[in-house]
């Protein structure tokens, strides 16, 4: 079978995007796909909440398996941002220094909105928040 890989990329394992692995796109897809249901489910619990005032949020966000849904909802949003955005900078950013430099604060930066959120979730859920 003939392919376009080169030998040195043969032996390492390297297709084109100069990773072994499919992780990424395959990891992309399952969060895509994951996040149907749960944006699904949020919509539709906002939508049938009475109104949307403070103390009815709070309400349904104490309740357990609303924090559980919340927490997942979160974490497979912000994987997927991340997974997204990183394909766009190293797409589009050519210089190796910024493009580093670009990447890694681009994670910790999902990394802090993913534990603030899901702390803040987890408060209410525990009645931190009155």
């Amino acid at each position: 079978m003939k392919t376009l890989r080169s030998p040195l990329g043969r032996v390492l394992g390297y297709g084109p995007a100069k990773e072994g692995a499919v992780s990424h796109w395959w990891i992309q897809r399952l969060t895509s796909v994951a996040l149907i249901p749960l944006t699904l489910w949020f919509v539709c619990s906002l939508l049938f909440l009475p109104s949307l005032d403070h103390a009815t949020v709070l309400t349904w966000l104490s309740g357990n398996g609303t924090a559980l849904l919340m927490v997942l909802f979160i974490l497979t949003a912000t994987r997927h941002s991340q997974l997204g955005i990183q394909v766009v900078i190293e797409d589009y950013v050519h210089s190796h220094g910024a493009k580093t430099i670009t990447l890694v604060l681009i994670t910790f930066l999902h990394i802090l909105v993913a534990a603030a959120a899901t702390f803040a979730v987890l408060k209410v859920a525990f009645g931190g928040v009155q």
